[in-house]
């Protein structure tokens, strides 16, 4: 298999974490693709519609988008270590957490294009503080909310993954005041999977 991938992005990473947490990662060839809404790229657009990375190119078979999904093909690849529960809370549990992880990722991104990626006489303040406020609300949810005790599941791996990404981006910290979170997430940042997929580069628009 082949992960059109790109080492600046969230959702990209989460997909590559996933495989090396599901003991799958030796059999995925990884190519990194630059892909931005202002320039494309067609050799990704070629297996997703959308031209975004993630993508998973399978030999013989249809390409698999976007990470949700390649997570969860994968997760029926590795059956003797499910990381998305199959039955009960525990399901809504990972799949909740993923969800608020992916919407993390959305207004960050939304936040750096009315910050850092819009001209400047384009940007609009009130959308940019809209979307602090979601980053800061979320925190503050998963301060409360996150569940520490539970076996590795793709929630997790999709918040670490989020949040490291809010760290390389310099957006708006979780860590003032959220001892639990910023605990939780020192923590799993040690994770080999964590280090062995470092993020690094630039967006080119």
């Amino acid at each position: 298999m082949k992960l059109y991938y790109q080492t600046h992005s969230p959702y990209a990473r989460k997909a590559l974490v996933f495989a090396h947490e599901a003991g799958l990662a030796a059999q995925i060839e990884v190519i990194h693709h630059e892909t931005s809404p202002t320039r494309r790229n067609d050799t990704v657009f070629a297996e997703n519609p959308l031209g975004k990375v993630p993508v998973l190119v399978r030999p013989g078979l249809a390409p698999i988008f976007d990470s949700d999904v390649i997570c969860a093909y994968l997760d029926t690849l590795a059956p003797e270590r499910r990381l998305i529960p199959r039955e009960g809370e525990a399901r809504w549990t990972a799949l909740r957490l993923q969800a608020v992880a992916q919407g993390l990722c959305e207004a960050g991104i939304a936040l750096r294009w009315e910050t850092v990626r819009r001209p400047a006489e384009l940007r609009y303040a009130p959308l940019r503080d809209g979307y602090v406020e979601k980053l800061v609300s979320s925190y503050d949810w998963l301060e409360t909310n996150l569940d520490v005790s539970t076996p590795l599941h793709v929630g997790h791996i999709a918040l670490a993954t989020a949040l490291d990404w809010i760290i390389f981006r310099g957006l708006p910290s979780f860590r003032a005041g959220r001892p639990r979170l910023t605990a939780w997430f020192d923590e799993f940042a040690a994770r080999p999977a964590m280090q062995a997929t470092p993020l690094s580069g630039e967006t080119r628009d």
